[in-house]
């Protein structure tokens, strides 16, 4: 069966901002190098990696009837995701602020319209589906709560599942325990995967450790490891798969991207070490264009890496 794969959870635009990004309060201006608004948001950036790759994709998410919601749309539309599930609501559009600098960058968000999504709206637009990864799940309140009831659900459907966190604001990680017995797969970043799985009881601050903690929870653990590349653990078996040397211009995203390379192979069949390598060399190939989307890989590029 060919894959058509759901993205849940936060659409939003980015206004990436570089140069001397530090803010200096009392009225003083600063110059920047360069000022870009392009599609955001960790869900967005997935299904627009996924749709890239040339796999068939939907995204259910929310929206308002602002410039920015028509704009997020737009772009979401324009890299081939299906936008018939993101629903218009009378809140405003979410947004980010990202200060970036060479090795760093910090987030300003408003989440607006995004966190409201519900339930039964990713359940209906699952219909037809074969994979649902969920996103942002510390921003879509509601959604969170419900999770481990849409997961059984999806899985009594015979539809596989995957999650992204993104980081816990609060620092706290409530919620996620619940939902691990419950989904095929777990994707997190480095620092994600450590403070979930000291947030539950392990000692250790070792990302392997970490992993391998949470696997034995139930789903298989991806993590994005950075320059590093990408380890996965399933059952006893860990692996590694390094990234590309890249000239970097942007790493806002680049998890996004990870996890539409190694979903676009998962979903197809290929191999858990197959499909960490394809994660991997997506993420360093989304850091050469600006924003999330800006250097995302086409199938041929990314085969031609591989």
């Amino acid at each position: 069966m060919t894959a058509r794969v759901l993205v849940a959870g936060d659409a939003n635009l980015d206004l990436v901002l570089r140069g001397d990004v530090v803010p200096r309060f009392g009225q003083a201006e600063q110059l920047l190098d360069s000022a870009d608004l392009v599609l955001g948001s960790s869900a967005g950036i997935c299904a627009a990696g996924l749709a890239r790759l040339g796999v068939d994709t939907a995204l259910v998410a929310r929206i308002g009837s602002d410039v920015f919601g028509g704009r997020t749309r737009e772009l979401l539309e324009e890299a081939g995701v299906d936008t018939s599930a993101v629903r218009v609501v009378d809140d405003p559009t979410g947004v980010s602020v990202i200060l970036s600098a060479p090795e760093d960058r910090a987030i300003l968000t408003l989440t607006g319209a995004l966190a409201g999504i519900l339930a039964d709206e990713v359940l209906v637009a699952a219909e037809g589906a074969t994979h649902v990864h969920f996103a942002s799940f510390f921003l879509v309140p509601e959604l969170a709560g419900a999770l481990p009831s849409v997961l059984r659900s999806l899985r009594d459907s015979g539809i596989t599942t995957s999650l992204d966190t993104n980081w816990d604001p609060a620092e706290l990680w409530e919620g996620v325990e619940e939902c691990l017995p419950l989904l095929d797969l777990l994707l997190p970043n480095a620092a994600e995967a450590r403070a979930l799985a000291e947030a539950l009881g392990e000692e250790t601050r070792d990302v392997e450790s970490a992993a391998r903690f949470l696997a034995a929870r139930g789903p298989a653990v991806i993590v994005k490891d950075g320059a590093a590349g990408g380890l996965a653990v399933s059952g006893e078996r860990m692996l590694r798969a390094p990234g590309l040397t890249m000239d970097v211009v942007d790493t806002t995203g680049a998890g996004d991207s990870f996890d539409a390379g190694f979903l676009a192979a998962w979903t197809a069949g290929h191999s858990l070490d197959e499909a960490l390598r394809w994660g991997a060399v997506a993420g360093s190939l989304s850091t050469r264009g600006s924003g999330g989307t800006g250097g995302q890989p086409t199938r041929s590029e990314l085969e031609r890496a591989l």
